[in-house]
């Protein structure tokens, strides 16, 4: 009898094998994709029954992705979703409702930074379960601050405004430099042959402004609307308007490469390549910088503006499930893994990104000092004026509007008061 049931016993052991659930998880970030990796590894040990594929693309194909999935019932089960995003994926009933969940399990939410759990939820209902924060920063070349005579102490307290540039426009002057050596200060400077810009901003933007404009004009006293989902957005502001006419004119000052020369190419390389020596750029590039910026540079934090304080875009991410999934229980034992301390601690050791549950951050830090990083920049702006991104409906028609508003001032086609009036004509249009 013995050899038949150890026969039977191989095959049950392989059926179930065979029968082993495959969650499909994707994410857009390289940079995280190892630490993640890690965590499915860890997940499927405690969790034999169910494995985990992960995807990652870059962030327009994978929006791409995501969009055409959901059409042809191809989407990941589970995937990495952002503030912009997932309004219209909510209203398309794409995203699956965990508050059931949630409160079937008892998971704790508080365990959370403050409002990153809140703003994934609308109507009762819970789309997200927070993975990360970032805020944003600029990245300093300090080998050609300092050959400028610009101090780190400079630039930890610059300031900003509309009209002459602040402190941070007379810093910017001093690092800009041209082929025979004048900084843009000196009346020989040459801004038709530049070897290094002083500031390079990433481009025009769009919604969000989140890298590109969105710090300098919430200091200046812009806000997106008055609160997550209300309809009205605030894109005609005056305040916007004179912000984007300051960026856009920066290349004809000669500190800033046009944005047509800048668009293939890109600020992050510009700055890597010492194009460029001061570029915006958000937490979720530490990592990237620290890898392939081959000399001494810093993150100080964002100028204050007119409004006497500094401001940054307070973005969280979150892990959601796709309505259509076939492994609806198996995604959902996924996602409260990502977004538990146990998974958190171990993307915090990898120092890629902050972390959601409180503390991990600080340990996220501690490993980026481990590597000759300092970023306490971004947990200093977290202390300054914070602000969410515009979280509204009918997002990917307003991205396009406004992009192509931005596009027109950037371009040098139209003032910015006249092309945000009309992009704001339609944007609220959408949503009345």
């Amino acid at each position: 009898m013995s050899k038949p049931t150890l026969t039977l016993v191989a095959l049950t052991l392989a059926s179930t094998a065979a029968c082993a659930a495959e969650v499909k998880y994707a994410l857009w970030d390289s940079n995280q994709l190892p630490a993640y990796q890690q965590c499915a590894t860890d997940f499927q040990k405690a969790n034999p029954g169910i494995s985990v594929k992960i995807t990652q693309s870059g962030w327009d194909d994978y929006w791409t992705a995501i969009s055409t999935g959901f059409i042809s019932g191809t989407a990941p089960d589970v995937f990495t979703n952002h503030l912009a995003k997932y309004p219209e994926f909510a209203r398309n009933a794409q995203l699956l409702d965990l508050s059931p969940l949630i409160a079937r399990d008892k998971v704790k939410t508080d365990i959370y930074s403050s409002g990153l759990y809140e703003t994934w939820g609308r109507d009762a209902k819970q789309y997200g379960l927070p993975k990360d924060w970032d805020t944003v920063a600029f990245l300093v070349n300090m080998e050609h601050a300092k050959k400028q005579g610009v101090t780190l102490a400079e630039l930890q307290n610059m300031s900003w405004n509309p009209k002459d540039g602040g402190s941070f426009e007379q810093l910017v002057k001093k690092l800009t430099v041209d082929s025979k050596g004048n900084n843009a200060t000196s009346p020989n400077f040459d801004k038709k042959n530049v070897a290094v810009y002083g500031y390079q901003t990433p481009g025009p933007g769009g919604m969000t402004g989140q890298t590109e404009w969105s710090h300098f004009a919430v200091s200046n006293g812009f806000k997106f609307q008055d609160a997550p989902w209300n309809g009205k957005l605030y894109y005609d502001s005056p305040k916007l308007a004179e912000t984007l006419d300051y960026l856009a004119g920066l290349p004809a000052k000669g500190v800033s490469a046009t944005t047509e020369s800048t668009k293939s190419l890109g600020s992050d390389a510009m700055f890597v390549g010492k194009k460029a020596a001061i570029v915006p750029q958000g937490s979720w590039m530490i990592s990237y910088f620290a890898g392939n910026a081959k000399f001494d540079h810093a993150w100080v934090p964002l100028p204050k503006g007119p409004t006497g304080k500094r401001a940054t875009m307070f973005n969280g991410l979150a892990d959601s499930i796709w309505a259509g999934s076939k492994v609806k229980e198996e995604a959902w034992k996924w996602v409260k893994y990502l977004g538990s301390a146990d998974c958190q601690n171990t993307v915090a050791s990898y120092g890629v990104v902050f972390p959601a549950v409180k503390g991990t951050a600080e340990k996220a830090i501690e490993a980026q000092k481990k590597k000759g990083v300092d970023s306490s920049a971004f947990m200093a702006m977290t202390k300054e004026q914070t602000f969410l991104a515009p979280i509204a409906d009918n997002g990917s028609q307003i991205e396009e509007i406004v992009k192509n508003a931005n596009e027109q001032v950037f371009f040098g086609k139209s003032k910015a008061t006249d092309a945000l009036k009309t992009a704001s004509a339609k944007v609220n249009a959408l949503n009345k």
